[in-house]
């Protein structure tokens, strides 16, 4: 579904030092998830957000060129769980989370966080659910088909144009990420978990 959104999206972290805006067609074609997986809420908890649960964390799920970082770009900074975890990025500033990304600009992939818009009209339903917990323990997903269509058509396109290579987290000439990844410990991941 498109939303047809007419202008770019403003966002900003915290304290306001790091903003910019996601353009109008990244609203467009972004595919609004919420996912109750442990790595976002652990990741939330690492930034010292308030804690999400029960609920879960809203997600929208976009190509990174469609993010653009209009000021404070030098508070980016980098956080994995773990050495092969999803990058997680955030303002340094005010520890406030803004995107995950893919490891690699080759994989144009990122899951921008909702709460960072300053209004998120232009955006459209909830389409999937990820991790939901279920009475018995385990976990389910629902309506996978539109993130899956979603990503793989993104990633499609920003390869075959090269618009991947326009991201503000990652360096056009070497792909190595524009910060330094933090990379926690298992000691220090294990305290992120319930």
């Amino acid at each position: 579904m498109r939303r047809n959104a007419a202008k770019d999206t403003a966002f900003s972290c915290d304290c306001g030092s790091l903003h910019g805006r996601v353009t109008a067609r990244g609203a467009n074609t972004g595919t609004r998830v919420v996912c109750y997986c442990r790595d976002c809420r652990a990741g939330l908890l690492y930034f010292g957000q308030p804690d999400p649960a029960p609920d879960p964390v809203e997600i929208l799920q976009m190509a990174p060129e469609e993010i653009k970082i209009d000021g404070g770009a030098e508070h980016l900074a980098l956080m994995q769980l773990s050495p092969r975890g999803m990058l997680r990025w955030y303002a340094r500033c005010c520890n406030a989370p803004i995107a995950t990304t893919s490891r690699t600009p080759k994989f144009p992939f990122a899951g921008f966080i909702v709460q960072r818009m300053l209004d998120t009209s232009g955006l459209g339903p909830i389409t999937t659910r990820g991790f939901v917990p279920q009475p018995n323990g385990k976990q389910s997903h629902e309506k996978l088909g539109p993130a899956i269509y979603g990503m793989l058509t993104r990633v499609a396109k920003s390869r075959l144009s090269g618009s991947w290579k326009e991201t503000p987290f990652f360096d056009a000439e070497t792909g190595d990420p524009v910060a330094t990844p933090t990379i926690l410990s298992k000691t220090e991941r294990a305290a992120l978990y319930p």
